[in-house]
C-alpha cells in the first residue's frame, strides 16, 4: 500500500481581483452617459459590496456592470450573494452582497456524506470552512473531484494543495 493522497476543497472569491473589478466597474459608471446625473456606487467594505443607485432599474444596471468585470477578472458569481434591496437616504436604493469566504457547515456535511455514500476508500475531515479528502488511490480523489464538480452547491469550489 502506498502512502496517502490528500487535497482541500476550499470556496474563496480573490478579494485583490473583487476589488480590481470593483474599481474598473466604478470607473466605467462614471463614464458612462446613462449614468450621468447619477448617485450610483459601488463600494467594497471588508468582504461585502454595497450598491448604490438612484433607482431599482438603475441598480440592476449597476450589479449587470459590476458581474461583467467580476467575469473577466475571473471571479466567480457564485461567490456573490444578493441581499434585499432597501430604501436609502435621499430618495435612492441600496444593495448589500456579500462575498462568500469558505464552505458553510451544512454543505461540508453534505459533501461529506456524498463522498461517503459514493467512494468506499475515501476518507474526508471538515477542517472549519474547508474538506480535507484523503485516499491511498489518486484516481478514487481523482473521481471525487469530479463528483464534486458535478453537483451544483450554489458556492464556487477550488481544489487545493493535492498532494
Amino acid at each position: 500500500m502506498g502512502k496517502e493522497s490528500s487535497f482541500d476543497v476550499v470556496s474563496r472569491a480573490d478579494l485583490n481581483e473583487v476589488r480590481n473589478a470593483v474599481n474598473m466597474a466604478q470607473k466605467e459608471i462614471t463614464t458612462r452617459y446613462d449614468f450621468k446625473k447619477s448617485v450610483s456606487a459601488i463600494t467594497l467594505e471588508d468582504e461585502a459590496l454595497v450598491l448604490v443607485s438612484d433607482n431599482e432599474g438603475k441598480l440592476k444596471q449597476v450589479v449587470d456592470v459590476l458581474e461583467d468585470k467580476l467575469v473577466r477578472r475571473k471571479v466567480p458569481l457564485k461567490a456573490l450573494q444578493y441581499g434585499k434591496i432597501e430604501e436609502a437616504l435621499g430618495g435612492t436604493v441600496r444593495q448589500h452582497v456579500a462575498i462568500a469566504q469558505g464552505i458553510p457547515d451544512e454543505k461540508a456535511k453534505a459533501m461529506n456524506k456524498l463522498l461517503r455514500q459514493q467512494f468506499k476508500k475515501v476518507k474526508v475531515q471538515i477542517q472549519g470552512d474547508t474538506l480535507r479528502v484523503f485516499s491511498s488511490s489518486k484516481d478514487e480523489l481523482q473521481a471525487a473531484m469530479g463528483a464534486l464538480r458535478e453537483e451544483d452547491w450554489d458556492i464556487p469550489l477550488q481544489f487545493v494543495n493535492y498532494r
